[in-house]
């Protein structure tokens, strides 16, 4: 520590650093310079354990089961479809619940979709909709 003594007419005073204190601050001529931001990230903690804040969040996102419908709600559904099939329909806009299979855990989630009917794929099975969204009817638990 570099220590400055100052001599009044009654006593000595020291002061650390005083022969450094108003100098200017340094700056580098070959290295830009860092913001406040990545000067604080040189000190921050660091993650040990890469992807395992992911992997508890995974792990703690929820999923539903999915629902098997009965005789009579299937029957339902099926009517609903036929409906759907007539040409009075086409056009018209729909509200269906489908059920989308989670791709990383069992289950999935349930989500409302609405849209123009534009076609029915009786061979894939599938809802087409005006925006281009596709629909595979066993995946469909109700419609509106």
């Amino acid at each position: 520590m570099t220590e400055f003594r100052r001599e009044t007419a009654n006593t000595t005073h020291t002061f650390p650093y005083e022969d450094i204190i108003n100098l200017p601050h340094h700056r580098s001529e070959t290295h830009p310079h860092m913001s406040m931001e990545e000067r604080a990230a040189q000190f921050s903690s660091f993650a040990a354990l890469t992807g395992h804040k992911e992997a508890v969040q995974e792990k703690a996102r929820r999923t539903s089961r999915r629902m098997e419908l009965d005789e009579d709600q299937k029957a339902r559904l099926d009517e609903k479809l036929q409906e759907l099939c007539s040409a009075e329909a086409k056009g018209r806009e729909t509200e269906f619940t489908v059920f989308y299979p989670d791709d990383k855990k069992s289950g999935g989630s349930y989500e409302k979709v609405r849209g123009v009917l534009k076609r029915i794929d009786a061979y894939e099975k599938v809802i087409w909709l005006e925006d281009g969204k596709s629909l595979k009817i066993s995946d469909i638990i109700d419609i509106q």
